[in-house]
């Protein structure tokens, strides 16, 4: 099941009808707070865009409240909450602002970038950047899979795996793993 979030029309439906910025901290966490519970009513594994595309400004602040205070509080989760993100939309400036707290907190999310191609942003490592890609190109991969293509060894890659999907960036399924960036 996929999901999307225009963040701008929670926006203006929580705090005001005329505002396309999100500025200050109790803007963000008002915005927050109503992405919630709309991710609240969601049951099960399913993917959620959430979309920048009609956002003004978006200060150091509000990234810390909508984007990485959203990631921390799903990043842990299982299910009923079994949730995964892809953000869209994103200008030059809300890079700065959300890169700065993915780096702060020590997270990560995919972002769908202008081509509709996907990518990593935030704090991953060369090595776990390199299994998300494969996974991106393999669309269901296994450990061991990886290994041969990686050349990794098999503590190294299960270690990788297992925090790209701590972080929410890679899905466990039965069979392999599946890079959420593979989903667009």
């Amino acid at each position: 099941m996929t999901n999307h979030i225009d963040v701008s029309s929670v926006l203006r439906g929580s705090v005001c009808e005329v505002y396309s910025d999100l500025v200050t901290r109790p803007t963000g966490a008002a915005v927050r707070t109503q992405i919630e519970r709309q991710l609240a009513g969601i049951s099960g594994r399913s993917l959620t865009v959430i979309d920048f595309s009609h956002v003004g400004l978006l200060d150091f602040s509000c990234a810390d409240e909508v984007v990485a205070k959203l990631l921390l509080r799903y990043r842990d989760e299982s299910p009923p909450h079994d949730l995964y993100f892809i953000f869209r939309g994103m200008s030059e400036s809300h890079l700065d602002a959300i890169e700065a707290v993915l780096e702060h907190h020590g997270l990560a999310l995919v972002i769908e970038v202008d081509d509709g191609a996907t990518a990593l942003l935030g704090k991953v490592d060369d090595g776990e950047r390199r299994i998300w890609n494969a996974l991106c190109q393999q669309r269901i991969g296994s450990t061991r899979a990886l290994e041969e293509l990686l050349g990794l060894p098999r503590e190294e890659a299960e270690r990788r795996i297992d925090r790209l999907c701590r972080l929410r960036l890679v899905m466990r399924l039965d069979d392999g793993y599946l890079a959420v960036g593979a989903l667009v």
